[in-house]
């Protein structure tokens, strides 16, 4: 079998990370991935800030666990977050932000790296305690964060995969 189509079947989220800093050269590596996504008529309206200070990363958390009443949110304490942002206004953000993170996902599986999706600071960007931080990270004021990528060592045994069901049709 192909070796990309078995990244993308072997991959699953990962939600225990070692305490141990990622490879400079994996993380840019991950990164350039991002960068190398499609995007709606080929604009790049989006922005990649990574975050590899534990402590600012789990400051983010406690404030989006704050904003969503949800206690000791920690965002899985991963060792590097990836923050895709977008211009609130650009007509493919969302979408160009999904292909960036699928990009990283599969990278990161590729390089032995583990990652989840963390999705709760779309609706609260603008809250005043998570943009001051997003300000302090140099996220511009108008853009949205749609999803940002949690990374780290796994810390855990890779969970086997559930079988995957859905409805598919060919027609010919």
């Amino acid at each position: 079998m192909n070796q990309t189509i078995e990244t993308m079947l072997r991959r699953r989220s990962t939600r225990s990370f070692a305490k141990r800093p990622l490879k400079e050269e994996d993380l840019r590596a991950i990164v350039d991935c991002a960068l190398h996504a499609p995007s709606g008529m080929g604009r790049q309206t989006w922005k990649f800030t990574v975050v590899e200070n534990r402590e600012k990363i789990q400051r983010l958390a406690r404030a989006t666990g704050d904003a969503l009443g949800r206690e000791d949110y920690n965002m899985y304490a991963p060792e590097v977050l990836i923050i895709p942002s977008n211009e609130k206004d650009s007509p493919f953000g969302m979408e160009d932000n999904a292909c960036a993170m699928e990009n990283i996902y599969l990278a990161a599986e590729a390089l032995g790296i583990g990652c989840v999706w963390i999705n709760q600071l779309r609706t609260i960007c603008d809250v005043p305690k998570i943009r001051e931080i997003l300000d302090e990270f140099h996220i511009p004021g108008d853009h949205v964060v749609y999803g940002l990528a949690a990374l780290g060592y796994r810390d855990d045994t890779m969970i086997a995969p559930k079988e995957r069901t859905g409805k598919v049709e060919y027609i010919r």
